[in-house]
Order: C-alpha cells, then sequence, then structure tokens
C-alpha cells in the first residue's frame, strides 16, 4: 500500500484520516469486546496503522509535538499498543522509550526497564476508551517516585472525557458509543460477539 502513496499524501492524510483508516482497516464495526470489558459496535483495531512506518512517523510527530518543550527523559506505553508508539515518540522527543507490561489487574517493569526517582516521563498508548491502562502505569510511575509529565494517545475514544489529572493530548479525538455487557443492544440482538485483540 504504501509505494502508491505520494509524498504529498504521507504529509498530509492527518487532514484526510477516514481515508487512511479504510486504507488500512483501522475501524472495524461489528460487535466487539473491548480491554475494560464493555461492548461496542466499533472498534479501533490501531495496529492496522502502526505496520506503516511512514503513518507512525507522522502520528507520533503529532504526539510529541505538545511535550517537546517538557524536558522528557523517557516514554513509556504499556504493551502492546504503547510499544512501537513509545519508540517514535522518544525518537522524535530525543528521550528514551520503553513499556510496562501486565501482571495481574497492575502495570510493571520487566526485561531490566526501570526508572529513577524524579525521572519526567511521558506515557503514550494508541487508543483510550476508559483509559485503565494509561491509569495503571501512570500509578507504576507514581509508585516508583518517577514523575508524570503528561499523556499522548492517537485516539481519544472517550472524546475528551477521561481525567488522568495529567496534561492529555490526542491526534483524533471520536467518541465510540460503549455498554455495559448487560445492557448491550448488539448482545439482545444475538449478534456474536468477537474479541478483536484476541484474533
Amino acid at each position: 500500500m504504501s509505494d502508491s502513496l505520494d509524498n504529498g499524501h504521507l504529509y498530509s492524510w492527518l487532514d484526510d484520516p477516514e481515508t487512511v483508516f479504510a486504507e488500512t482497516g483501522v475501524i472495524l464495526e461489528g460487535h466487539f469486546l473491548l480491554t475494560s470489558g464493555r461492548h461496542s459496535n466499533r472498534f479501533m483495531q490501531c495496529s492496522q496503522l502502526l505496520q506503516y512506518p511512514e503513518y507512525v512517523e507522522t502520528v507520533g510527530s503529532n504526539m510529541a509535538s505538545p511535550f517537546r518543550e517538557e524536558g522528557i527523559e523517557t516514554v513509556i506505553g504499556p504493551a502492546m499498543g504503547g510499544v512501537v508508539l513509545a519508540y517514535e515518540v522518544a525518537r522524535q522527543l530525543g528521550a528514551r522509550a520503553i513499556y510496562a507490561e501486565p501482571e495481574g489487574s497492575k502495570m510493571v517493569l520487566r526485561r531490566g526497564f526501570k526508572v529513577d526517582r524524579g525521572e519526567r516521563v511521558l506515557v503514550v498508548e494508541d487508543a483510550v476508551s476508559t483509559g485503565g491502562s494509561v491509569q495503571k502505569v501512570i500509578d507504576l510511575l507514581h509508585s516508583l517516585a518517577a514523575e508524570p509529565i503528561g499523556v499522548s494517545v492517537i485516539f481519544d475514544r472517550s472524546s475528551g472525557k477521561i481525567d488522568f489529572g495529567l496534561p492529555t493530548s490526542s491526534v483524533f479525538a471520536m467518541e465510540i458509543e460503549s455498554y455495559d455487557p448487560d445492557e448491550c443492544p448488539m448482545c439482545k440482538e444475538g449478534i456474536p460477539l468477537e474479541k478483536p485483540k484476541g484474533k
């Protein structure tokens, strides 16, 4: 696909993102189980966008931009969605990139990763709905006495409703409706539930 894109398209596609989302298969329609446990009729499969380095470079630049003067030392993302983004945003900021991994109900650092007391850290993620994974990373940083400076995401599916208590930036903000399983209209219609992250 990338061979068909000219340089003008590469650096202006944020003005017409729906075309790129359609080309890459980012937006899925159906009946989906979200990480939060809620159900939705739409799902953002961000990994479809992140497989193209030219798009990652563009969103990474936009994610880094609000924090360029904040003295960010390290960029961290939750595995898996934040791994590629942590690397690219860190590259844009001249910082270090690490990622946190789930362990039970919390996030932890493995593979020899660590942060120092007072280290200025930016948290990144591909998409947030309830913000649970990002909040766990923030909690991890607080537990290690690091200093989380802000949060930067590609897609804010809450359209700005999530408050992490930190400066938060998104490349795209859109409200995607989600439902408690007991109130889900797709369940009531008998539409099969899909687990897109498990495919």
